[in-house]
């Protein structure tokens, strides 16, 4: 797989106004397609309906080269305060993300070029663009729209301020949790996942306060105008929409999410214990699957604050999950030697190549 042109697509000038244009950013199927262009830099043939074997139901992507969950500040507050069919995208997060940071898609090259520039001057940082923005303006709640939409009291406007302020912390705080490195280990990538998530809980555990404060000031009538713009932006969002999407959490794993068990024999040769240790790490990402798919339920929480605290919940159980196998993988790691990890740490990039030319074939195959 040649992943030579990422530099060069990820310094695009139509990706980078993608970044920086608000409106787009508040859409998810544009952060979608933002975020498959960048998961994509430099891949050949996956650009059309294949893209790679990592991708969310959706169609966005749950790593970004050495990143986890772009965008995630917008995946919570569109899920919060929109409800399950905007806020989609934040509930396609599970036992994929973990299984791909298992077996990472990309090798030492395709990392290299979500790198910040050595030079300053030589351009922002890319894979910072894509953890979020801090500033109010862009990261933030939609401040301003809900207070059009309510038509604050004096003291509903204070719990708004109050509101705004937590909201641009809790955005800074997800944003600090992207890499300034790349991992080239599967252990690197789970420990880049972990410190991802509980940013995010943070965050989440920094707006619920003074969100439970607004809504419990809002009178009925003020609530039902959120209401309605709420579904006024799923009718939105479904105009927009130009295909069927799988739905979230689906627990129908792919043939390309099943272990590569015959791969790990023939490339690892393990011995008596290092097996027992594998199955050991293969019985921990079954339980994580298991937990993931039994705490998906994002129809149930049906106002604004009950929506964010299931944020929460669920992010605590992906926590738990990622923590899990990881111990897992470590224990399993810590029996190998050199050319045994070297080995189970290209089984990704390889399987990426392979579907890679698979794609190119079906393409081009009969011309």
């Amino acid at each position: 797989m040649n992943f030579a042109g990422s530099g060069r697509a990820m310094n695009s000038r139509a990706l980078a106004r993608s970044y920086r244009h608000t409106a787009a950013l508040h859409s998810p199927a544009m952060r979608a397609s933002v975020t498959a262009g960048a998961a994509l830099a430099g891949w050949q043939y996956g650009r059309g309906r294949g893209g790679g074997w990592w991708r969310h139901g959706n169609g966005g992507y749950g790593w970004v080269g050495p990143l986890f969950w772009p965008f995630a500040y917008f995946d919570i507050y569109d899920y919060a305060l929109w409800g399950p069919r905007i806020g989609a995208p934040f509930w396609y997060y599970g036992y994929d993300d973990i299984y791909a940071g298992l077996f990472g898609p990309y090798d030492y090259q395709g990392l290299s070029g979500y790198l910040p520039p050595r030079d300053a001057a030589g351009g922002p940082d890319r894979l910072a663009l894509l953890c979020g923005e801090d500033s109010r303006e862009i990261a933030g709640l939609p401040i301003d729209l809900i207070a059009q939409t309510i038509d604050p009291t004096e003291a509903q406007r204070a719990a708004l301020d109050d509101l705004a302020n937590a909201s641009v912390t809790s955005a800074q705080k997800i944003k600090a949790a992207c890499p300034s490195s790349i991992a080239l280990t599967a252990s690197g990538r789970l420990a880049s996942m972990q410190q991802r998530i509980e940013a995010m809980i943070a965050g989440v555990a920094t707006v619920q306060p003074p969100l439970e404060k607004l809504y419990g000031l809002l009178n009925d009538e003020q609530k039902a105008r959120l209401n309605a713009v709420a579904e006024d932006q799923e009718r939105k969002t479904e105009r927009r929409r130009s295909r069927s999407l799988a739905p979230p959490c689906d627990v129908t794993q792919s043939s390309s999410l099943r272990w590569p068990t015959e791969e790990i024999e023939t490339r690892l040769r393990p011995a008596d214990t290092q097996r027992a240790k594998l199955t050991a790490l293969q019985d921990a990402s079954t339980k994580a699957a298991d937990m993931l798919a039994t705490s998906c339920r994002p129809e149930e929480a049906a106002t604004p604050t009950a929506r964010l605290a299931a944020t929460g919940k669920r992010l605590d159980v992906m926590l738990q999950a990622v923590k899990q196998v990881r111990t897992a993988l470590d224990d399993f790691y810590a029996t190998l030697n050199d050319e045994q990890k070297a080995q189970f740490e290209a089984i990704g990039p390889r399987r990426t190549s392979v579907a890679d030319r698979a794609d190119m074939m079906q393409r081009y195959g009969r011309r």
